[in-house]
Order: structure tokens, then C-alpha cells, then sequence
């Protein structure tokens, strides 16, 4: 097994090659072309404007708190560059990937608090001090001094983002807000497929260690929103409006960067490599049964509730 540095050192043709295809395939977008700001007027506090009431807001309670959640994750933008910087460096390729991937996460923060104020969604005052409690906690990887835990995590926790913004603009019921985040979505897949491809390149540096890596990620996954105040109940929420559940989380993340990699179908895994495939298979298997049964459950707590309403 090569160290860290040797690892990172191996992996920097890897890197500077995605970042060059990265380069070639981003288009640049400017998010005050997503924000309606015809709608936008002034709140309540310095300016004497019109105080924010639940009712000036077109979304339901549960787009709302799924725009929150995924602005909130995004919004504690420094301490993700803090960690992949510390991790992987400032300087040749790996530098110039991490400031230009934090240079496009910005972004997106960017256009979801600008979209949320102006169309007058979320209350600015809740919304501000969640921003504070959130960013005030910091995040930090379970695995932050480990370069492979590092690289798969993010493979996985891009597509999620991508997927989380995706579901939560086409829930949303509004089209501005479906095509805003559908952007945002664009800018994600790119940051998985690099990556993605990064840790293809790892797998046939270090196999076996990778493997363990992967495993170790996949088992105990979380989003980096974790943190947000009363996030148990927001994701609850979530799942039983079916933008981000178990099943998307299976289907929809986990198998198919697996597929991409060939993971359970490589030849060169031995020792720790192969029991790791071992438990991430008998994971996945497990996730997937969890996962119908979340289905059975919610679809029929949607039948008591229209029953009910019948």
C-alpha cells in the first residue's frame, strides 16, 4: 500500500486528466439569470418593507424544507474546502481542482438563497439563524485524514446532491424553480463523474485498501447536512415525499456508481479487499430489503390518509 503521499503523488496524472475533461465539458451560467427578481420587494427591519408571512409563499411545506436543507448543506461551503484543501493540497493539479470545484459549489448557494428570498418562500430571519447554528457546528469527514474514504465519500455524496436537487425542484410545483435546480444538478454530475473517475483510478493503485474504502463509506453514509438542526425530522419528511428515500438512495446512488467501478466484478481483490466486497454485498442486500419496506409503509400510510379523506 503506498502512503498518503505516494498515493496522491500516483494519482495526480489522474486528477489532472479529469480536470482538463472537467474544464472542457463545464459551461459557464450566471445564477441572477435563475433568480425572478420582479418578485422580490422589501422585508421588514431598516428598510420598512412588508414582513414575511407563510402565506406569501408558493411552496408546500415540504419543498420548502428540502430548499432549506440543500442550502443550509451548501452553505457550509468553507469547511468542505477547508477539508479536501488540508487533504489533497494547494498546489499542481489536485490545487487547481479544489478551488475551482469550491469556486462552482459557491454558486449554488448563491442562486438558492437569492431564488428563496426574492420569491419570498422561507422566513429571511429562521433561514439566517439556521445559516449560523449550521455553519457555526463546521463539518468534518468521519475519515478526513484518509485520501481514499475521502474520494469515495465525495463520489457518492455528489450524486445524492445532484439527486436531492433534482427531485426537490421537479417537487416544487414551480417552474423557475425546477430549471434553477436542474442547473445546479448539471454542475453536481460533473463533480461526481471527476470524482468517480478518481476513484476508478485508485482502485487500480491500491485495490484492496480502496475497496475497504468504499465499503467503509457506503455502510456509513451520511449527507453532509447531517449536522442541520432537527435534520431527523427534515429527512423524514423528505423520504415520505419521496425526493430523496431509501430506494433512491439504493437505486438511484449507490448501484450505479458501483456498476460504474465493477466492483463486484474485479479479479484483483485478496484479503481485507475481498471480505470488504464480502460485507458491502451483503450491505446492499440489506439496504434494498429496508428499502421496500419503507415503501410498503409509506404507500400504506398514503392509503390511510386518502381513506381518511374520502
Amino acid at each position: 500500500m503506498p502512503s498518503q503521499t505516494e498515493l496522491l503523488l500516483e494519482l495526480e496524472p489522474v486528477v489532472e486528466a479529469n480536470l482538463n475533461r472537467h474544464l472542457s465539458q463545464a459551461t459557464e451560467w450566471m445564477p441572477h439569470e435563475y433568480v425572478p427578481w420582479s418578485q422580490g420587494r422589501d422585508f421588514d427591519g431598516i428598510l420598512g418593507g412588508e414582513a414575511w408571512d407563510v402565506s406569501q409563499s408558493k411552496l408546500s411545506d415540504v419543498a420548502r424544507t428540502s430548499l432549506i436543507v440543500n442550502l443550509l448543506t451548501e452553505d457550509n461551503l468553507p469547511s468542505y474546502h477547508h477539508e479536501i484543501a488540508t487533504l489533497f493540497g494547494r498546489d499542481g493539479a489536485w490545487g487547481t481542482w479544489v478551488h475551482r470545484w469550491t469556486a462552482e459549489e459557491g454558486r449554488h448557494g448563491i442562486v438558492l438563497r437569492d431564488y428563496l428570498l426574492t420569491t419570498r418562500a422561507v422566513d429571511p430571519v429562521e433561514l439566517e439563524r439556521a445559516r449560523m447554528t449550521h455553519m457555526s457546528t463546521g463539518y468534518a469527514f468521519e475519515h478526513d485524514d484518509d485520501a481514499l474514504h475521502s474520494i469515495a465519500y465525495v463520489s457518492f455524496q455528489e450524486l445524492a446532491t445532484r439527486i436531492s436537487h433534482r427531485n426537490t425542484g421537479r417537487f416544487s410545483g414551480d417552474p423557475i424553480c425546477e430549471q434553477m435546480l436542474a442547473r445546479v444538478a448539471q454542475d453536481e454530475n460533473l463533480h461526481m463523474v471527476f470524482y468517480r473517475n478518481l476513484l476508478a483510478g485508485a482502485l487500480e493503485v491500491a485495490p484492496n485498501e480502496t475497496m475497504r474504502a468504499i465499503t467503509d463509506v457506503v455502510t456509513t453514509f451520511q449527507m453532509p447536512g447531517t449536522g442541520i438542526e432537527n435534520f431527523g425530522r427534515k429527512a423524514v419528511q423528505i423520504a415520505l415525499a419521496g425526493i430523496y428515500d431509501l430506494r433512491i438512495h439504493h437505486n438511484e446512488v449507490l448501484t450505479p456508481v458501483l456498476r460504474n467501478l465493477r466492483v463486484f466484478d474485479r479479479t484483483d481483490l485478496t484479503g481485507d479487499g475481498e471480505r470488504a466486497r464480502e460485507e458491502l454485498a451483503a450491505f446492499m442486500a440489506g439496504l434494498d430489503a429496508n428499502a421496500a419496506r419503507f415503501e410498503e409503509r409509506r404507500e400504506a400510510s398514503r392509503q390511510r390518509v386518502a381513506a381518511r379523506a374520502g
